[in-house]
Order: structure tokens, then sequence, then C-alpha cells
């Protein structure tokens, strides 16, 4: 057996995915890349590791049991890392984090700087929508969430970090009469929502309901990044946070349609359960942002607030 660490990653990978277009994404490599070393990697065994029926591929039972070996040896060597950097007096750990899928345009600066203080801890974070982030916390999955709604029935402790506020948008072709009633303006164009579950979708929904709006046609679709294309396809509007179409906004493919009502106006905050034992990893990221955020914010995003004074005189 002459397998590398690399090709035991690469494999770890395709059983999770049952791809290999999802693994290359997942480990920045092209796809004839992930092949060859699957190829490698099977000649040898004796045994098939993956069979491919029609298009899809499916990983074998013995697969699976090399999978299991192929983790266990890749969570040795971490912890061999681990222990060499923490004798060299260096912090080291895993910082478990669990994101509203738009706080991916928040949660990379506030992490950047620490990381580069400590280079031997390992990030894993999961970006995804309100519920699941809730869930995971709920099942004590990860050190810290970032949500701009506070989940219910858990005990927390919250960092306020920054505002966080939706507008209606359009593409540049739209035209609106701010002045009209919002069931006037707004009757004759699709909104597009967010799926179920989301921040987003709830705050809309809340925003719509208030003004007794009935929304005769509308379009759902599960990403932020999903919903941003659309609108500025010309397929509707849509109510979404400022700090997620900054580049669109400075590029003219999307404009904030001025509305009596908004923006809605919600917070960033961090959070993390009370009864939680954080780990030394955990504890450092938490000092930091205790520390830092202010600057963080105060070099980051200012522009949010140049936007939403600009905004507010359209009134």
């Amino acid at each position: 057996m002459n397998y590398t660490l690399h090709q035991l990653n690469i494999f770890l990978e395709i059983s999770r995915t049952k791809s290999i277009t999802q693994t290359a994404e997942k480990l920045f490599l092209t796809q004839p890349a992930v092949s060859i070393q699957l190829k490698k990697f099977q000649e040898q065994f004796s045994i098939p590791l993956t069979e491919l029926v029609g298009r899809q591929l499916y990983i074998t039972d013995f697969g699976y049991e090399i999978a299991a070996a192929a983790s266990k040896i890749i969570n040795e060597v971490h912890a061999i890392n681990y222990k060499t950097l923490a004798h060299a007096g260096k912090l080291t750990g895993k910082l478990k984090i669990s994101v509203a899928s738009t706080g991916k345009y928040v949660m990379p600066y506030f992490l950047s700087g620490f990381l580069q203080q400590h280079p031997g801890i390992d990030l894993v974070m999961d970006v995804t929508n309100k519920t699941k982030v809730v869930r995971s916390m709920e099942l004590n999955q990860v050190d810290f969430s970032l949500v701009s709604t506070l989940p219910d029935k858990l005990s927390l402790h919250s960092i306020k970090l920054m505002s966080n506020q939706l507008y209606l948008i359009g593409n540049q072709q739209i035209e609106i009469d701010s002045n009209a009633p919002l069931k006037e303006s707004l009757k004759a164009h699709t909104l597009i929502h967010r799926e179920p579950g989301s921040a987003t979708r709830d705050a809309m929904d809340v925003f719509l309901k208030q003004h007794d709006y009935i929304v005769a046609k509308k379009l759902e679709l599960t990403s932020n990044e999903a919903v941003k294309q659309a609108v500025i396809a010309g397929l509707g509007l849509s109510i979404m946070p400022l700090i997620g179409i900054k580049n669109e906004l400075q590029s003219r493919e999307l404009q904030i349609i001025p509305i009596q009502g908004l923006p809605i106006t919600t917070q960033w905050r961090l959070i993390y359960r009370k009864a939680k034992k954080l780990s030394p990893a955990a504890q450092a990221f938490l000092e930091f942002i205790e520390l830092e955020h202010k600057e963080i914010i105060a070099n980051k995003f200012a522009w949010i607030k140049d936007y939403a004074k600009a905004e507010k005189n359209k009134f």
C-alpha cells in the first residue's frame, strides 16, 4: 500500500458527496485531478471502492469501510499537528460556527484577523438558513452562531455586532410610484421570497402582513444569491439585506426602491449557549470579538451607514 494523505482526504470527501464535481469544488481542485487521484487510490485495492450506475456514483460497502478508516487516519494527523503547535506554545483546536445565509457577507471579516493571529486553529463554518442554524446550536454541534433574530427557548449569551437592514430591490428597468400605497405600487410585480425557515423570509412576511398585502404571485428560491440573480434578470422584486447587494448596487444592476416602512432593521448577533463549556480556541475567539468588533465594523462596514443615510434622504 502506497496511498497518500491527499488521496485519503479526496476519497473521504467523495464518500460524503457521492460526486466528483462536488468533491472538486469543496477541495478547490479540478474534476480531472480528483478523478486521477481516485483512480490511483482504487488501484491499490483489489475490491471496488465505488461503482457507477448510469451517471450516479455509489460507494460500495468496502468503500465505506475504507472511508471510515481514512477519517480516523486524518483525525490522528490533525491531532499530531495540534500537539506539535501546542508544544510550541501556540493555540490549537477547532472553531465551529454556524451562520445564517446572509451572514456569509459578515462573518469572514470577524474571523480573518483572529485566524491570522492563531494559524493553529481550524475553522469549520456551516452557512445555512436560520432554522438549521438554531438546530445546530440546540444539538450543541457548534461553538457559536451568527443570527439576525434571536431564537426562542434557548438560554443564550448574545453579542450585538451590527445592524442588518433590508430594502425592497429591483433591477434598473423597474419603475414604481413610491408615494402610492404598497398594494398599488407592487400589485403589478412578482415578489420573490426566500424559503420558509429563512430569517429574511420571516422579516419579509411580517412586513407584508403589517401592510395587509396579499401576495397574488410569488417565486420562492432557496438562497440569497438565487434571489439576487432572479431580481437582476427581471423576474420580480424582493426584500433583501443591504449587506449582500453592495456590488450590484455599485454596478447599477440593482436599485433600492424607496417604500414607506422600509428598511426593516434587525441586528446581527453572535450567540452561544450559556451552558456551553468553551474550548480554548472558542474562548480566545470570544475575547477577540469583544475586543475588536467595533474596530472591524468601523473599518469594513462604514459603507452601510452611507447607503442608509442616502436612502433615508429620498423620503
